[in-house]
């Protein structure tokens, strides 16, 4: 077992061979500026595309603070980071982009936050220099943590973050395949706080984001964290029932008292049938999805599956 070390670094690594270098030199000038040697850097690579992986080598190779994973497939930037969070030895944790779009000379901004007896930082940003896509879904993504996971309004959740190891260990205990990590430190600490931070345009490549990929990391979030989705679809088939035993009873009351004649509609009929059936297809789905989750669990169906590592000692 490594020395604990004050500061751990870690990065999902996914297409990122023309930044991760100056990343990794960014976050060495910060460190040196503080005078802080105490540090580690946990590099996961998740299955890129490119030659990021033989950057990372030689990356490894000329600098021992660097560990390094790499994994068989692509299991996305949650699953990367808890992967990197069970190689920290570090007292406070910071997770941040490979895509120099956050600010790590702005790190102790964050870090000193969590030493005034924070247990989780988040960076905030007021202008995102992210497409009006990423945005959108960023403001959908701090919504559903606010129903589904009891967020603090005021939070807002990002990628760049830190964390005291206490946080990181009870995190690292999650074994199930749909890793979510908000939903982790949502479950874990209402002590969470925001910094704001000056975020950066992009200056190479593209969001690894898709919109598919942002559709499950939604879902993995409100199914494997909360089960306010099935609360809600009993709701609404309960209101479906009052208002249809309601109707009713107005129909009949028309027919023997007011002597009104109901004229039956095709097209009506039709459009209620469409509509209720498209209620209950929904929330069969969602039960469906819950319980294929569930199938999926029981089978151990991994988080992620390591090709190799570099300089790790676990």
């Amino acid at each position: 077992m490594e020395d604990l070390k004050e500061i751990s670094f870690v990065i999902p690594c996914y297409n990122s061979e023309n930044t991760i270098e100056d990343v990794i030199e960014e976050i060495e000038i910060t460190m040196k500026e503080h005078k802080e040697n105490s540090y580690e850097i946990v590099l996961v690579n998740d299955c890129s595309k490119d030659n990021v992986w033989e950057k990372i080598e030689k990356l490894c190779n000329s600098n021992k603070r660097i560990k390094a994973i790499n994994f068989a497939k692509n299991f996305g930037q949650h699953a990367a980071l808890l992967a990197g969070y069970r190689e920290t030895n570090g007292k406070i944790v910071v997770s941040l982009d490979d895509d120099q779009q956050t600010p790590v000379d702005e790190v102790y901004s964050l870090i000193d936050k969590i030493n005034d007896n924070c247990d989780v930082v988040y960076a905030s940003y007021k202008s995102k220099k992210h497409s009006i896509f990423r945005n959108i879904g960023t403001l959908f993504n701090n919504l559903m943590c606010e129903i589904m996971l009891n967020k603090r309004k005021d939070i807002m959740i990002t990628s760049f973050f830190a964390a005291k190891k206490f946080i990181i260990d009870e995190i690292v205990k999650y074994k199930n395949s749909y890793t979510y990590v908000p939903g982790l430190i949502l479950r874990t600490t209402s002590n969470i706080e925001n910094v704001p931070i000056n975020h950066r345009a992009r200056k190479k490549g593209t969001s690894g984001y898709t919109f598919s990929k942002l559709l499950s990391l939604w879902i993995n979030g409100f199914t494997a964290f909360s089960v306010i989705p099935l609360r809600i679809s009993t709701i609404i088939g309960v209101t479906s029932t009052i208002i249809g035993f309601i109707y009713g009873i107005c129909i009949v009351i028309s027919k023997l008292f007011l002597n009104t004649i109901v004229v039956q509609g095709y097209a009506s009929i039709v459009a209620l049938i469409l509509f209720v059936g498209g209620i209950i297809m929904m929330m069969l789905g969602m039960i469906g999805e819950y319980i294929g989750r569930i199938y999926i669990c029981l089978n151990d169906s991994p988080q992620y599956v390591i090709k190799s590592k570099i300089n790790t000692d676990k």
